[in-house]
C-alpha cells in the first residue's frame, strides 16, 4: 500500500509555490489565476471523474480523482488550509450517522 504521506509532501510543495513565479509552475499560475479558476478546475475535474465512472473505466477514474485530489489542495493551500484540515473534519464525523451529521450542518 502506498503511504498517505504523500498528502502532506504534496501540500508542502503547494504551499511553497504559493509565492512562485507562476511562470515557473503550473500550480503556481493556477494559484496566481485566483480561487475562482482553480474552483473552475475542481469541478471540470469532479466532472471527467464522474464521466469515467460512468464508463467503468477503472483506471481511467483512479487517473481523474488524482486529479480531483490534486486540484482540491491547491483549493486548500491558496485558502490557508491542508490535509490536516479536512482529516480533522472526517474524524470530527467518524462514527456519527451521515444523515444526522447533515441534519446538524443545518443551524451552521
Amino acid at each position: 500500500m502506498v503511504n498517505a504521506d504523500i498528502l502532506y509532501r504534496l501540500a508542502e510543495t503547494l504551499e511553497a509555490r504559493k509565492g512562485a513565479d507562476p511562470a515557473s509552475s503550473y500550480s503556481a499560475a493556477l494559484m496566481h489565476k485566483g480561487v475562482d479558476a482553480i474552483c473552475k478546475k475542481v469541478g471540470e475535474e469532479a466532472v471527467e471523474a464522474i464521466m469515467a465512472a460512468k464508463d467503468g473505466d477503472r483506471l481511467h477514474l483512479v487517473r481523474e480523482v488524482a486529479d480531483v485530489w490534486f486540484h482540491t489542495l491547491v483549493l486548500l493551500a491558496h485558502q490557508g488550509l491542508g490535509p490536516n484540515d479536512v482529516l480533522a473534519e472526517l474524524a470530527r464525523r467518524e462514527g456519527i450517522s451521515g444523515i444526522d451529521e447533515k441534519a446538524s450542518r443545518k443551524g451552521a
